[in-house]
């Protein structure tokens, strides 16, 4: 193949994070929970619901349609995901005007969860595959429009739901998000065989951690440890960190006595350190190394979750939170490209559905052990303590991780010497 017909590998990045835009919107569902609970009178634990389907199925789809990405294609993979998270989208907009709680379940709960789960795991794997000198930053950079897409929807669904009423709202974003999702899986595709950017050479990357450990089928996969090392690494970052996140209001208006409103404002403010999180941290692993970079967000964590507790001065508080932020949304970007490192790029959207399991069990287990803290002992802090515990423990699975891909990479050296 020519040159010339090798597509521009960055605007197959800004496609990726137009999807990813899209289906990060589900973060800004709390814009509808007052609307639809003052309208049809359902409980705000109800309409919560919906957005705790949407993850589940998210986490499920990545899972179970991970062999579909690969089989198929980042192009069929991105046009299905446009189409099962534009028909949930737009679909809730027939169930507001059905009055039916169920339906908003299964329009945006299942059929939007679906597409979530697709439409996550599609361009990442691709872009892993597009930049094997960048890993970090090409998958920071889609994962990080994921961050940021509550911040940019919210206002935009404020304004909606105000101005055209809740169930027309539905109708313009499912519209909306297909449009954007059709036409950013149009352009995207894999490279083609054998092709790398100019001026990489893979084989110069012997020994360095960018170089992959492996070449692994996702079947392959799940008989390593390394699998299992990784899945536990992003389940107790993104349970201590979804915890801190669904519990931050009152815990600034707890630990620093802020106001309902000023909290309020500065949960908001913290979605930018998640999204800024996921390009920052990711990038820059691929200067520090995957493994080292988890074995940083651990050593910072357990640090600040001894911190968090006992501080009453609101700086140090809130500049706890944003890194806490930051650490939760470069979890989420680092993981695919550490994926690349150990197992190769051959079923690598396979894995990573795989492990995003980690991510559908972690968002039950915090929230849910936050709030049975403050529920028992009368404050959220008291949990953090336990998830300091919790990333002692991740901190001494990453030491293992290191020390395992260690001994992998001397083996294979040793191979070769004999070869």
């Amino acid at each position: 193949m020519t040159k010339e017909k090798v597509k521009n590998r960055w605007l197959i990045a800004l496609c990726a994070v137009g999807i990813h835009i899209s289906i990060g919107s589900v973060y800004a569902w709390s814009n509808f929970t007052t609307p639809l609970s003052d309208q049809f009178g359902w409980s705000a634990s109800q309409v919560q619901l919906t957005f705790s389907l949407a993850i589940l199925f998210l986490g499920l789809s990545a899972a179970f349609l991970g062999w579909f990405v690969e089989k198929y294609g980042p192009r069929v993979a991105g046009i299905t995901a446009a189409i099962f998270f534009g028909i949930g989208v737009a679909g809730s907009g027939i169930a507001v005007n059905a009055g039916s709680l169920g339906l908003l379940y299964v329009f945006y709960g299942v059929l939007g969860g679906v597409g979530l789960g697709v439409g996550y795991i599609a361009p990442v794997s691709t872009l892993v595959k597009w930049f094997p000198d960048k890993r970090g930053l090409a998958t920071g950079m889609a994962i990080m429009g994921f961050g940021f897409a509550a911040a940019i929807a919210s206002p935009v669904m404020d304004y909606l739901i105000g101005s055209v009423g809740i169930a027309n709202t539905f109708y313009i974003l499912g519209v909306s998000y297909f449009m954007i999702m059709i036409v950013s899986s149009l352009y995207i595709s894999r490279p083609p065989e054998g092709w790398t950017p100019e001026g990489y050479d893979e084989d110069e990357e012997e020994d360095t951690e960018s170089k992959d450990l492996a070449n692994m089928t996702a079947k392959e996969s799940l008989k390593t440890r390394r699998f299992y090392y990784l899945w536990i690494m992003l389940f107790i970052n993104v349970t201590c960190g979804i915890a801190v996140i669904s519990a931050a209001k009152p815990l600034a208006q707890g630990s620093i006595g802020m106001t309902a409103a000023a909290a309020a404002t500065l949960v908001g403010v913290m979605g930018v350190f998640n999204g800024a999180g996921r390009i920052g941290w990711a990038s820059a692993s691929d200067f520090l190394g995957r493994g080292n970079t988890y074995l940083t967000f651990f050593v910072i964590q357990i640090v600040l979750f001894v911190v968090l507790p006992f501080t009453s001065q609101a700086w140090v508080f809130i500049a706890a939170l944003a890194i806490i932020y930051t650490c939760y949304g470069g979890g989420f970007a680092t993981m695919p490209a550490f994926i690349g490192d150990l197992f190769g790029t051959k079923q690598l959207g396979a894995i990573h559905g795989y492990i995003l399991t980690a991510w559908a069990a972690a968002g039950l287990v915090g929230p849910i052990f936050a709030a049975w803290m403050q529920d028992t002992t009368g404050s959220y802090e008291n949990s953090l303590i336990y998830f300091a515990g919790m990333f002692v423990v991740a901190l001494v699975v990453s030491i293992l991780t290191k020390i395992d891909e260690k001994n992998k990479r001397k083996e294979l050296k040793e191979g070769q010497k004999t070869a």
